[in-house]
């Protein structure tokens, strides 16, 4: 066997569901379309995308030691339809990829078992990244065969569909690659549009383009402040994520549903109740989402998001549970009750609440929250 395809059985054995071997450089296009993202703004508060931006142009710009390029796979496939759950107002629907185990510690553990197999049998060095690290890991993947930037921007494989956790070891092995430098996996979209469609917010203003800032998994995960109010109706119960452009690929149908322990969904994040999520203090929020990507969110901005859901939900029985956050400690909790109540009540009690609420307010956005109509 040659050193790819003993990597590659390596990997297989590991529980990678794909591996691919990809150049150390990428295409001038790669670059030129991230600069316009950029130039656009479309990256919202994700600063570090601009702070990071040339160590992201190409993997020799991240390890200049870096010769080659492992892209590898790992299927995380639902066994039911992430939007099934969107119908019941009164719980909260968590995007499928944080409903298990944090992706970034299964991945990882993976790559370093990998990784220092090939340091011992080949005498090399590595560099192990998630999506952690400013790494183009879908261009790479492509460049790698693994699949192809579909119009929702996401990785789409004729064999697992939207579904796939990335990780890519970086080595100053001389590997050879997959595909021809300048043939990455070409994309088999063809005239489908139904990612672009669905899209609950319209974030993608072009085929292959989007703005984050209209994006309700940016929203409810990388935004810091109150969300924009007009954007609020168009999230309903999503509170983490959101899965739409990705349940509804067509190639979807090939993809086998994941057994996976670590990926398999968690009871108590499926389809989790309003009214329960948003009674968590801090203590209780790090405890429910021990070993979820959630965490990283901050109890704060996550109640936030459960406070526009119960805004949604067209359920008077919530009434009280948001009433209770008017007095979080977090004036970004507070505003989003504000809105939520605005949203259940009947125009008078809210007026009522507001005469009985607002003089005691400190936080000016809060404040403002009141004063809309």
């Amino acid at each position: 066997m040659g050193i790819e395809d003993q990597i590659r059985a390596r990997g297989r054995e590991i529980g990678f569901d794909v591996v691919g071997f990809a150049p150390a450089e990428l295409n001038t296009e790669t670059g030129d379309g991230f600069d316009a993202f950029l130039a656009a703004g479309h990256q919202g508060d994700m600063g570090w995308l601009v702070e990071k931006r040339d160590r992201r142009l190409g993997p020799r710009a991240l390890w200049a030691g870096t010769r080659s390029v492992i892209s590898l796979g790992l299927a995380y496939t639902p066994k039911t339809d992430p939007r099934a759950g969107l119908a019941d107002r009164h719980r909260g629907v968590i995007s499928v990829y944080a409903q298990g185990r944090d992706y970034h510690l299964v991945v990882k553990k993976r790559l370093k078992e990998l990784a220092g197999w090939m340091h011992r049998s080949f005498d090399c060095e590595v560099k192990v990244f998630v999506d952690t690290a400013p790494v183009m890991e879908k261009p790479l993947a492509q460049a790698a065969g693994i699949g192809w930037q579909g119009k929702h921007t996401n990785l789409v494989s004729r064999r697992h569909g939207s579904w796939l956790f990335l990780g890519e070891i970086y080595t100053d092995l001389e590997l050879a690659p997959d595909r021809p430098v300048d043939q990455p996996e070409t994309e088999h979209c063809g005239a489908c549009r139904a990612c672009q469609d669905i899209c609950p917010t319209g974030a993608f203003p072009a085929p292959y383009k989007i703005d984050a800032r209209r994006c309700i998994s940016y929203l409810t995960i990388e935004h810091q402040g109150p969300i924009d109010r007009q954007l609020r109706p168009l999230m309903g119960n999503r509170i983490y994520g959101c899965d739409d452009c990705l349940a509804v690929c067509p190639w979807n149908k090939f993809a086998t549903p994941t057994t996976e322990p670590d990926f398999l969904p968690r009871a108590e994040l499926t389809a989790p109740r309003l009214a329960e999520l948003a009674t968590l203090d801090d203590a209780e929020f790090r405890t429910l989402f021990s070993s979820s990507p959630i965490k990283r969110l901050g109890r704060d901005r996550f109640i936030r998001n459960v406070a526009i859901a119960i805004g949604n939900s067209d359920a008077p029985g919530l009434i009280k549970v948001a009433e209770v956050l008017l007095d979080d400690g977090s004036a970004l909790v507070r505003g989003a009750a504000v809105w939520a109540l605005d949203q259940l009540h009947t125009p008078q009690d809210f007026a009522a609440l507001r005469a009985a609420h607002l003089p005691d307010e400190p936080d000016p956005e809060v404040r403002a929250e009141w004063g809309q109509d």
